[in-house]
């Protein structure tokens, strides 16, 4: 995503989207299957010191985005 935003080129931008819809795909793919939340579980007791930073990047990506309604109208 960075390089889209420095490079400003439509290869930069194609690889820009692919990823955020991976991320998209994967925080899916985490709400849905119970048994990989379980297994993502046991991979961060074990792995946690190592990989803190993807742990904490899948978990933000399993929580659901909050959305707020706008009241339309008066």
């Amino acid at each position: 995503m960075m390089a889209a935003n420095v490079l400003n080129s439509q290869l930069a931008i194609e690889a820009s989207v692919y990823v955020v819809r991976a991320f998209v795909k994967m925080r899916e793919v985490l709400a849905t299957h119970k048994k990989l939340v379980q297994r993502l579980d046991e991979m961060e007791g074990k792995y946690n010191r190592q990989f803190k930073v993807e742990f904490d990047a899948i978990r933000a990506l399993m929580e659901q985005p909050k959305t707020t309604t706008r009241r339309i109208g008066y």
